[in-house]
């Protein structure tokens, strides 16, 4: 009796390990982060691992799910504004806030996740290439919806519009990585907005 309960597996906070599988993701990518490196963070045995979130594959579609409520929640947020204006400058001032957050790796792990992976990171890349798209996507169709409200001018084009906002995000993210502070990415965001809507 005794022997079987020193076999048990240790009880862990589930929540609070996929958020330290999310972060390790975010700092090394996706074929960066060991199998060794993500138990270690979560605290937990692999078996522990597989029985809780599946395979890394698995684990870092949680992460990732994890990372669009948490620091990207940015992008529903922008969503959500009145005017087409507001969506560009919530989601940019969201994307430097979120590239930056004290405390957490710098740029996105949308971008940084797959940006450079073999033939083992091509599911990652694939799933990251769709979530970015599915963003542009949806401020895609905002924007459509911004030129039939009138917030926009008739000759708007939202899917030019939805390109320049990500581009410039995602290129913000990038800049993160290599050193720029939040000060230098928010006067980057500033300087898209100066002339909205982009033609």
């Amino acid at each position: 009796m005794e022997k079987a309960q020193l076999g048990r597996p240790r009880a862990f906070d589930a929540e609070a390990a996929l958020q330290k599988a999310m972060t390790v993701f975010w700092a090394q990518g996706y074929e960066g982060a060991s199998l060794v490196a993500l138990t270690e963070a979560m605290g937990i045995s692999r078996k522990s691992m597989y029985a809780a979130f599946g395979n890394k594959e698995q684990l870092f579609h949680k992460a990732l799910q994890r990372y669009e409520e948490g620091p990207g929640a940015y992008v529903i947020q922008a969503l959500r504004a009145p005017t087409a204006r507001e969506v560009a400058t919530v989601f940019l001032t969201g994307s430097v806030q979120a590239n930056t957050r004290p405390g957490c790796p710098a740029g996105c792990l949308g971008v940084q996740g797959a940006l450079v992976v073999g033939e083992t990171g091509q599911a990652a890349r694939d799933t990251l290439a769709a979530w970015r798209a599915r963003g542009q996507m949806h401020l895609r169709d905002r924007f459509h919806r911004a030129v039939e409200e009138g917030d926009l001018p008739p000759e708007a084009d939202p899917d030019l519009i939805a390109r320049f906002v990500m581009t410039i995000a995602n290129g913000m993210a990038v800049q993160a990585t290599g050193g720029a502070t939040r000060d230098d990415l928010q006067r980057v965001a500033d300087a898209a907005l100066r002339h909205w809507p982009p033609t």
